[in-house]
């Protein structure tokens, strides 16, 4: 099937060259700042930012006063990343060696994590591995003051939160507010999906920044060289329509719905053997590696991991999965909730993900699965099989368009989600006898000094606590999700003949805000029943039970914000894909990346046309003498400057040519 979008890289190698120290370009970058107290390494999946963090950490050990390193993983499959590796065969000082029993990520790993990271702060040990979790409940235990002098390596970083609910955000300030630890922070998405910003702006402040973009990793790989993405809509079943896009020929990742979404049959294991079913025929299960085999037609044997199963045969597969050692070894992979972030597989060329991914960091996350370079892999793929919206196509070719564009910005690490919102009430709300006054359809927004929306809704119940504000203000689009996928909710979307819109809102709404959250008491879960039904009257209608009526797609795109910015009509086509149809872009080159990097930088930038014009001698001097543009994400804050006056010439011109010319 045809791509929804195809990058080309120039496949130079030049991101895999090492240099003399064993390190690649963007591992290089990072070692340049290794002297900062706290680092901020935004770069894609397999560029390396386990090694950089190796490099960096066994530095700061030997020649910078610290003394432990911690490196803090969200699961524990991605901790083998972090494991004992030989440096100096590449020219490195010193080998990354981690013992066995403080790698807490490996097979059972210690019973007592808490227990474990604190005989280990009292060893003469000097680098443990643990979980993000391991490592809040022994910061609850032990403090800020026990991690003095040591260096907390937070992976995926993303999972950090600035909201006061998130603890790991707020271990991360306390460590700040302290001054006495260093932070490396790392991450390939540096957004979370939703519209809480990962650090509050005046502790990103207090970060070094280095940038590596996918374009800069996927232009300087050996073997591939390019990227497709596809978006297919389907009608029906989606266990009926997948055939048409899971290649048996290809190195596969594929990804079920979660069991609660709507795309869901409700029985995953069917749904797996429905899958297998579509590839050919179950042969057997292997025994060692609990690999299934399945003969396809043409007679091959392909090996198939299920981690969709939880029962314990699941760990043998993931033992398999962790020793890969060839192309040959497993042909396709069927997750659920697993094998997203941090897995390592380079010889992956496919992603198929089915279902709408409301999280935009969940997406770049799964198209990194297949963003590494490996011998005789010349093109990776990312397809996402949606079931077809309940708009009109005009509407969802927008919402694509949309969607491209904010992809193409997380692929230059760029922020590209709409900001956050929070409710509260009018001080004139209430009668003179004290009684709230019904929900009027009527709402102010007002922008604060930081750029968020506070949307004041007369009648709006006031949450009285911190946790009923803490859910309302992170758990607001999931609890809604939820909601829509309550059996109750679904019968009187069926049927609302027989179930009056207050039922479904005061009665079964209620209900399963109490199941998702039973610590919360009757005032707090009327809080936030109304944030529910006002996210309802200013977000979209309802979300019907059946598939191809589903909007969730096409109200993620609309939260993107600064998109319509950027000016480009990137669909070139929309083709019949089985009864629904799918929406393929106009190819998207270098030159096109790097004209959206230069038109996001425009939006952003304060500049006045003086300065930028004072600046263009020096960008043709800079040109000349380099042979190449200045770079935006460039350490040297001259040259960034000077890229963002280019781009805002660019942009300057770009409206000018734009507006219609007078008439004389």
């Amino acid at each position: 099937m045809a791509d929804f979008v195809t990058v080309r890289y120039a496949a130079t190698g030049a991101s895999q060259v090492v240099d003399e120290q064993g390190m690649r370009e963007m591992q290089a970058r990072v070692y340049d700042a290794r002297n900062s107290q706290y680092l901020l390494v935004k770069a894609p999946p397999a560029s390396g930012k386990s090694r950089a963090l190796m490099f960096v950490a066994l530095d700061k050990l030997e020649n910078q006063g610290i003394k432990k390193v911690i490196v803090a993983v969200p699961e524990r499959s991605i901790g083998s990343s972090f494991r004992s590796t030989p440096l100096t065969v590449g020219g490195f000082f010193r080998d990354w060696n981690v013992d066995t029993k403080w790698n807490l990520t490996e097979g059972a790993g210690a019973a007592n994590k808490v227990k474990a990271i604190s005989s280990f702060m009292a060893s003469p040990e000097s680098i443990l591995v643990c979980t993000h979790s391991a490592f809040r409940f022994a910061f609850d235990a032990l403090g800020a003051e026990a991690f003095d002098n040591a260096l907390i390596a937070v992976d995926e970083f993303h999972h950090v939160s600035a909201d006061d609910g998130s603890r790991l955000g707020e271990v991360v300030r306390e460590l700040l507010e302290r001054g006495r630890a260093h932070i490396l922070a790392m991450t390939g998405s540096y957004f979370r999906g939703d519209a809480v910003p990962v650090l509050r702006p005046e502790d990103e402040e207090r970060f070094t920044k280095v940038i590596y973009t996918y374009y800069e990793q996927l232009n300087g790989y050996r073997d591939l060289k390019s990227l497709g993405i596809g978006y297919h809509f389907y009608r029906g079943k989606y266990v009926e329509a997948i055939n048409e896009v899971l290649d048996p020929s290809l190195k596969t990742i594929v990804h079920i719905p979660h069991v609660r979404s709507a795309e869901s049959t409700t029985d995953k294991y069917t749904e797996v053997d429905r899958i297998l079913d579509h590839l050919g025929e179950v042969i057997d299960t292997d025994a060692r590696t609990g690999l299934y085999h399945v003969k396809t037609p043409d007679g091959r044997v392909l090996k198939i991991a299920d981690l969709v199963d939880d029962s314990s045969d699941r760990e043998a597969v993931m033992r398999t999965l962790r020793s890969i050692q060839s192309r040959d070894d497993v042909d396709i992979i069927i997750a659920l909730g697993m094998a997203k972030e941090g897995f390592d597989w380079v010889w992956c060329e496919h992603a198929l993900t089915v279902g709408y991914r409301g999280s935009l960091t969940e997406v770049i996350q799964i198209i990194g699965r297949v963003t590494r370079d490996a011998p005789g892999k010349n093109h990776a793929q990312f397809t996402n099989l949606i079931a077809e919206p309940d708009a009109s196509e005009e509407r969802v070719s927008d919402a694509v368009n949309n969607m491209l564009k904010a992809i193409a910005c997380s692929l230059l690490m760029e922020q590209v989600l709409a900001p956050n919102f929070n409710f509260r009430t009018r001080d004139d709300s209430d009668d003179l006898d004290g009684a709230r006054r019904a929900l009027e359809i009527t709402y102010d927004a007002v922008e604060d000094e930081r750029g968020f929306q506070t949307i004041t809704i007369r009648g709006f119940a006031e949450p009285g606590t911190d946790r009923a504000r803490q859910i309302l203000q992170s758990d607001l689009d999931a609890l809604t999700a939820a909601i829509f996928q309550d059996e109750s909710v679904l019968r009187a979307a069926m049927t609302p003949h027989e179930y009056p819109p207050e039922t479904v809102n005061q009665v079964f709404i209620p209900r399963v805000i109490a199941r998702q959250y039973p610590d919360l008491d009757p005032d707090e879960v009327e809080a936030i029943r109304q944030a529910i039904v006002a996210q309802g009257v200013f977000k979209s209608p309802a979300v019907s039970v059946e598939q191809h009526h589903d909007t969730r797609f096409v109200r993620f795109a609309d939260r993107l914000i600064n998109l319509d910015e950027l000016d480009m009509d990137l669909i070139d086509s929309i083709n019949p894909f089985q009864r629904a149809y799918e929406i393929m872009s106009k190819a998207v080159t270098a030159d096109v990346l790097r004209t959206i990097h230069g038109a996001i930088s425009a939006t952003k930038t304060a500049m006045s046309e003086e300065e930028a014009v004072a600046l263009f001698p020096r960008i043709k001097e800079f040109r000349a003498e380099r042979g190449a543009e200045p770079s935006l994400v460039s350490p040297n804050p001259l040259e960034r400057r000077m890229a963002e006056a280019l781009a805002w010439l660019r942009e300057a011109k770009r409206r000018r040519m734009a507006s219609p010319i007078p008439a004389s």
